[in-house]
């Protein structure tokens, strides 16, 4: 599969879990709903591993690796599902969107790589003042709105910090071991922490619950964590985090699409971490350098049909 289809699939994916995570605790636990999804995916994976004859451990340092990737998924993911019960899905993504500074921090302290400029330290800070917004404004809905949303800031650490340690240590693995591994290792620890917030199996799941649980196992996980994975290895650790910029304005779309409805100030923190991603991507100077690059060639046009026109008018007097 091409880098770039991998890519636009994984944006696709990413700006449609979290309305897939509302819809699938509608009439679910938190707890049960990503519990049922982790193991049934990890199921799958493995299962598909085998189909293809791929080992699932070829050397005791895999381990290492699928306790890096998988500590993305747990507590991570938990935290997420647990947070989707009070913040809307176009707001958790928009939160989501600090994930590639979680990725800066991290990067300084694991790779020894500094991504940090004076421009990104200014979009770091107006990343934090748009967060400030949204938690200031959010803390009229009560307080378990607050906590949901440190929830998904904890989460987007622990989601940075993993993917700094699988940059480093997964070089050559294949995605779908990777993938399956880090499911394989993590569903145990969803499952017992399914049995200790709830532990009892649903006496109804609605349709809104099947289609969400169904969408994530597939897209969610199968598909979109071995594409996440497939990425994550080709690609840079900053190209990578770019996603975070395109995924939060597709989910703030489909979460008004599906009647979720947002403040002023929410409107104004959100725009505010958005304007900071696009700073700490260059997105800014790339805009930049592609109007200068756009205003140089009509200038080159201009200026060829004067010299052309001035040309033309010579020869007609020189008749």
């Amino acid at each position: 599969m091409r880098i770039a289809s991998a890519y636009a699939l994984v944006v696709l994916i990413w700006s449609t879990t979290p309305l897939g995570i509302h819809w699938s605790i509608s009439s679910l636990s938190f707890s049960f709903s990503i519990m049922a999804r982790m193991v049934l995916a990890a199921i799958l994976c493995f299962a598909l591993l085998k189909l293809l004859r791929k080992p699932f451990i070829s050397e005791s340092r895999d381990w290492l690796i699928y306790a890096a990737s998988s500590f993305g998924l747990f507590p991570n993911m938990l935290l997420m599902y647990w947070a989707a019960q009070s913040v809307p899905s176009g707001l958790m993504s928009i939160i989501l969107g600090i994930y590639p500074f979680c990725v800066g921090v991290f990067s300084i302290v694991v790779l020894r790589e500094n991504p940090f400029s004076p421009v990104r330290i200014l979009a770091l800070l107006l990343a934090i003042f748009g967060l400030w917004l949204v938690y200031r404004e959010q803390a009229a809905a009560g307080v378990d709105a607050l906590w949901g949303i440190a929830a998904i800031v904890l989460a987007c650490l622990i989601w940075g910090l993993s993917s700094v340690f699988v940059k480093k240590l997964a070089v050559n693995m294949e995605p779908l071991r990777l993938g399956t591994g880090s499911l394989v290792i993590s569903a145990p620890f969803f499952i017992f922490a399914w049995w200790l917030a709830d532990g009892t199996l649903p006496t109804a799941i609605d349709q809104r619950s099947l289609i969400g649980v169904i969408y994530l196992i597939i897209a969610g996980s199968l598909l979109g964590h071995i594409l996440w994975f497939y990425v994550l290895r080709a690609c840079s650790v900053a190209s990578v985090s770019l996603i975070t910029l395109i995924t939060p304005v597709m989910a703030l779309s489909w979460g008004m699409l599906a009647g979720e409805q947002f403040s002023a100030p929410t409107l104004v923190g959100a725009g505010l971490i958005l304007a900071a991603l696009g700073l700490y991507q260059g997105l800014v100077s790339r805009v930049m350098e592609w109007l200068k690059l756009r205003i140089r060639r009509t200038s080159a046009r201009v200026d060829g049909h004067i010299i052309r026109a001035e040309a033309i008018d010579a020869r007609q007097i020189e008749r």
